[in-house]
């Protein structure tokens, strides 16, 4: 199995950056020796990750994790809300916010807390297709690794705010709602964002899992909460505890 990873960085203007990230894998029959020169070297690499991650995050110790789609433009209705919500958690709290740093709704986050002076933070995924990186942030760390990545997005956030998105958003939510459901990290708030999105996935939880299978209890269900109003999140945020106490 050969793996070669190429790398590179160009502007592309107006202080953004494109990653350019090619993965490419030849199956094939894989030696023991090649398999422990491959875990070392990913030991290595995401060892330095969190290493850059925690370096970062450390300096700012309360943050709001916000999420959701890359591929909203700054005409969607969820762009505009995450710009503006991210815009008065740093006039009204003086919170750092932090994103995986790329287009969409990360974006439009850093763009509200960067225009009005505050700490915007984005941990960057590298991704086979070109990966932009926004021109909101005044702090960024690359990952190779999407596990470190998460690690770092979750490791000290005092509330964790989910706009639409698809199966990267999904994955997201899913990690810290098992976070806090197997009590790995401490209950913090999970709101998620547009109740036209949200409701039938919730539903289905309710239905699918809690009732008719059992996979969940039904007091996992309260792990996290659709809101819609921004008065209503700006005050969840400013009354949920502080993690790093």
């Amino acid at each position: 199995m050969n793996f070669k990873n190429i790398f590179s960085k160009k502007n592309c203007g107006d202080k953004c950056i494109e990653i350019k990230h090619d993965n490419q894998i030849d199956a094939g029959p894989v030696t023991r020796k090649k398999m422990e020169e491959l875990i070392k070297k990913r030991e290595k690499i995401s060892g330095k990750e969190f290493d850059k991650g925690y370096s970062l995050i450390k300096k700012y110790p309360r943050s709001v994790s916000i999420l959701g789609s890359a591929r909203f433009g700054n005409d969607n209705i969820y762009y505009k809300k995450a710009e503006s919500l991210a815009r008065r958690i740093v006039k009204e709290l003086s919170y750092a916010v932090v994103t995986g740093g790329g287009p969409g709704i990360m974006e439009a986050a850093n763009k509200g807390a960067y225009e009005v002076g505050g700490i915007s933070l984005g941990f960057v995924i590298k991704l086979p297709k070109e990966q932009r990186i926004n021109k909101y942030l005044t702090d960024y760390v690359i990952f190779e690794y999407f596990f470190s990545r998460k690690t770092l997005l979750f490791f000290a956030a005092e509330s964790y705010v989910y706009y639409p998105g698809g199966f990267g958003t999904l994955d997201e939510l899913f990690e810290i709602i098992t976070l806090i459901q197997t009590h790995k990290i401490s209950k913090t708030p999970v709101i998620l964002v547009g109740k036209e999105f949200w409701t039938p996935f919730l539903e289905l939880f309710k239905e699918k899992l809690a009732s008719v299978n059992h996979t969940i209890d039904m007091e996992d269900t309260k792990i996290y909460k659709i809101v819609d109003s921004e008065d209503e999140i700006i005050d969840i945020i400013k009354s949920a505890p502080y993690r790093q106490e």
